[in-house]
């Protein structure tokens, strides 16, 4: 490593110490593109790769989770809980809340896989079934979403035309998609128990209700300048529709607010400072944070993971600056000798920590963070 890397990684440390109120760091084998929470302090990883990958469940450090006196905390580092192996790339995965079972999808075709995390009297992760998808092969996969209660279902689909929810004891299909339009999904997300969003990659936003079939709600792109643009959705979670919002973001790092009930009307939008020189379908990603009013974050056009806040934004589009820029994996990186840069693969907000994320990166690198509003 040269002598400007070391000094940028020293400086980022010094910098970290006022700018993080938690920081962990911790190396994965393989990198990851799947970060999924089974509890408040553990989560769920596998590797991508095409060979034989490991699926692990780690515990959190516990020092991230003392109140007080953080210093004297031994546990400072990742712990493996569980883990297995798998013989397929894992490009998405799901858990089934209210169970010790997550689904995992290979990218390759639309059938999930369906895994044990084990508990206190085995450390194994092991296979325990399928649900087979409606298309033998697919250009990018299966899109998973889990239903918030039980009993378990699992929504899944590649296209807008073949999405189901499906019983996950029996496989049993319990709901279709009404639609003729095979739009590939970028996005598939419950809002509340019933009622779930299918963000397409073309911009276009299908809300439906499990309860009621028919033809769902579609919404178009929203309206642009003559780019063609992939498109990133997320929908903030709530038990009342009406205070639920969607969060379009484009591959040219257009973002476009719009409230659940009207998606197809924006209601505020902003020209993110992203680097739009790459990225891809599998990687970028924009989430609401669950706890946090205003706040998305964004990841996948580089090393970083970018925070916005959205309360100043406007219905004229507009530059928007990163209220927070999380830059841990775009700094170590520096210190790899194969030239590429690493960028961020996954980004989780925790689920009751306002300002906790979890983030990794094409290193193998995984960050747990808890960032220091510059405003407070």
């Amino acid at each position: 490593m040269e002598d400007t890397d070391c000094d940028i990684l020293e400086d980022w440390f010094i910098e970290s110490i006022k700018t993080y109120k938690d920081l962990h760091v911790y190396q994965l084998e393989h990198p990851t593109q799947v970060i999924e929470w089974t509890s408040g302090k553990t989560v769920c990883v596998a590797g991508y790769s095409e060979s034989k990958n490991e699926i692990l469940e780690l515990r959190l450090p516990l020092k991230l989770y003392a109140d007080e006196n953080k210093g004297l905390c031994a546990e400072r580092d990742f712990k493996v809980a569980h883990g297995g192996f798998t013989d397929s790339p894992v490009r998405r995965l799901k858990h089934i809340p209210g169970t010790r079972c997550v689904v995992t999808n290979d990218g390759l075709t639309t059938d999930l896989q369906l895994w044990e995390l084990g508990g206190d009297d085995s450390d194994v992760i092991r296979r325990t079934g399928s649900i087979k998808g409606r298309k033998s092969a697919s250009a990018s996969g299966s899109r998973m979403a889990a239903r918030l209660s039980s009993p378990p279902h699992v929504l899944h689909g590649a296209q807008s035309s073949d999405v189901q929810l499906t019983e996950v004891a029996s496989g049993k299909m319990l709901y279709r998609l009404e639609t003729d339009s095979a739009d590939l999904l970028s996005a598939l997300q419950f809002v509340n128990d019933t009622i779930f969003l299918a963000g397409c990659c073309n911009g276009c936003v299908y809300v439906a209700d499990t309860r009621k079939p028919g033809a769902p709600q579609l919404s178009p792109p929203p309206p642009s300048s003559g780019e063609s643009s992939l498109w990133w959705t997320d929908a903030s979670t709530s038990p009342h529709v009406s205070s639920c919002r969607v969060v379009r973001l484009s591959s040219s790092g257009r973002a476009v607010v719009s409230d659940l009930r009207n998606p197809g009307e924006a209601v505020s939008q902003a020209q993110l400072d992203v680097q739009t020189r790459r990225c891809s379908l599998d990687h970028v990603s924009v989430s609401w944070a669950p706890a946090l009013n205003d706040c998305v974050s964004v990841s996948g056009f580089s090393g970083l993971v970018q925070l916005y806040s959205t309360s100043a934004w406007r219905l004229e589009p507009q530059d928007a600056r990163p209220l927070f820029q999380h830059r841990g994996h775009a700094v170590s990186s520096q210190q790899n000798d194969e030239g590429a840069p690493a960028f961020v693969t996954s980004h989780v907000w925790h689920p009751e920590r306002p300002r906790t994320l979890l983030s990794a990166a094409s290193d193998g690198s995984v960050h747990v963070w808890d960032w220091v509003d510059p405003d407070r």
